[in-house]
């Protein structure tokens, strides 16, 4: 399986960060490897000093395709938890300065906490989805799937030109604004509405 993740795809997010609005969907990978299960704790790594949280809503690919047309997309993804895009924002600052990758700072053990999954029959509109996530017991970030520059289908019909998608894929749809920094003792948790759907402690 591999987990494709979309960046830059809420616009205050991309403002926070003083980066361009996109025109088309910006795209990388994680590793099987980076994958958190179960509420499990994240243990901060020793290569990075500013470790940032981003919390996304997440999509389960339930069949093969490629070359998906956006009006099909919708039967690819069966259901929807929210997850967690751990960022090395002080690697990624020094690779994006010398125009080189991101996996460092993106793909590394332990960078993508998720959450188990919600049919989507259970959703009463897909493109009207409410997530938010605490820090603390804080209110810490809030986002919509209808606030998206690009929707899941879109997001689909575009990724699977390059990369056939295959049962079991994730893909992590972008960050609403409102990311920052995590630090030892920190407990986040994320809901969908108001289920509780991922709990993580950083450790």
């Amino acid at each position: 399986m591999k987990i494709i993740c979309i960046g830059r795809n809420y616009i205050l997010h991309a403002k926070e960060l003083n980066n361009p609005v996109p025109k088309i969907p910006v795209w990388f990978m994680k590793p099987e490897t980076s994958l958190i299960l179960k509420n499990r704790p994240f243990f901060y790594p020793e290569f990075s000093q500013d470790i940032h949280f981003e919390t996304e809503l997440v999509y389960h690919i339930c069949k093969v395709g490629k070359y998906i047309e956006e009006k099909y997309a919708h039967t690819y993804y069966d259901s929807v938890g929210v997850g967690f895009d751990f960022t090395a924002r002080d690697l990624q600052s020094e690779y994006k300065a010398k125009g080189l990758p991101w996996e460092p700072a993106k793909a590394f053990d332990g960078s993508a906490p998720v959450s188990s999954f919600i049919p989507i029959s259970e959703i009463e509109d897909i493109h009207n989805i409410n997530f938010s996530m605490n820090k603390n017991g804080l209110l810490t970030q809030k986002g919509n799937s209808k606030d998206m520059l690009f929707s899941i289908d879109r997001i689909i019909a575009y990724i699977s030109q390059f990369v056939t998608l295959k049962i079991g894929d994730l893909i992590y749809t972008g960050t609403p604004a409102g990311v920052g920094p995590i630090e030892i003792g920190d407990k986040l948790e994320a809901y969908i509405g108001d289920k509780l759907m991922l709990s993580t402690r950083i450790k």
